[in-house]
């Protein structure tokens, strides 16, 4: 990998990092933590690859500073009180802070993510419930979506993989070849389905073509054709900043 400096507009100079392999196109990410990635196969110029940047320039620009807005709404710390905004499976929900003597739980329910507790003052309480809440909902909607994804990819791979979630920082999903595993970011179940399903059938065409090569992307267009549609909602809606 190389990093370059490149002027894209009226003096703005960006740092990217370039990497040679075998791909079809030039693909241009930008990343939740705002570094700018792009690969291109080995024999492509330098100035072709400038030049391609360059076009980019403002939606560069605009990416940049929606994930810098989104950093700004996802970083304020939640205290868990009645009006505060939580996001499941693409929707935005009120959280709802109620008062009981049975049993502490999460519902949701008309709109709204209710939150009964003993004390509404314990924040480590509500913090506790709310976590287990959105790994039990992981848990069962993320392997129904392997389930469903799984058939599509079946005649390809011999036996259908297990599935596993945790929080990761730079990545929406991992493809664990050596123990026949997907891995889910836990901050998928706030994406609409549908961009759980891409996530998912991206990592299992991992377990045919190891990499981001050619043969990847036109084996994924062909199981998915409206990936790159799905790729960016997810990219724009739901921001990584863990």
């Amino acid at each position: 990998m190389s990093i370059y400096s490149i002027e894209i507009d009226k003096g703005k100079v960006i740092q990217v990092e370039l990497v040679r392999k075998n791909v079809k196109n030039i693909n241009l990410t930008i990343r939740p933590d705002l570094t700018i990635f792009v690969s291109a196969k080995p024999t492509l110029p330098m100035e072709s690859i400038e030049e391609y940047i360059k076009s980019k320039s403002s939606w560069i620009v605009k990416r940049i500073g929606r994930f810098k807005a989104t950093k700004s709404v996802n970083t304020i710390s939640h205290e868990y009180v009645s009006g505060e905004s939580y996001k499941f499976l693409g929707k935005q929900y009120r959280l709802d802070l109620e008062l009981t003597a049975s049993s502490e739980r999460v519902m949701l329910t008309d709109g709204y993510i209710k939150l009964f507790v003993k004390n509404k003052n314990k924040k480590t309480t509500k913090s506790r419930l709310m976590d287990e809440w959105y790994r039990k909902q992981a848990k069962t909607i993320f392997e129904d979506s392997l389930d469903r994804i799984y058939t599509i990819i079946e005649p390809y791979i011999n036996k259908k993989p297990t599935m596993d979630f945790k929080v990761m920082k730079k990545r929406w999903g991992s493809c664990l070849r050596s123990k026949n595993m997907i891995l889910l970011n836990l901050e998928l179940i706030k994406a609409p389905m549908y961009c759980i399903d891409y996530v998912v059938l991206h990592e299992l065409v991992h377990f045919i073509h190891r990499n981001h090569d050619a043969k990847f992307y036109e084996m994924l267009t062909v199981l998915m054709p409206d990936w790159k549609q799905r790729k960016e909602i997810l990219d724009e809606e739901i921001v990584l900043f863990i």
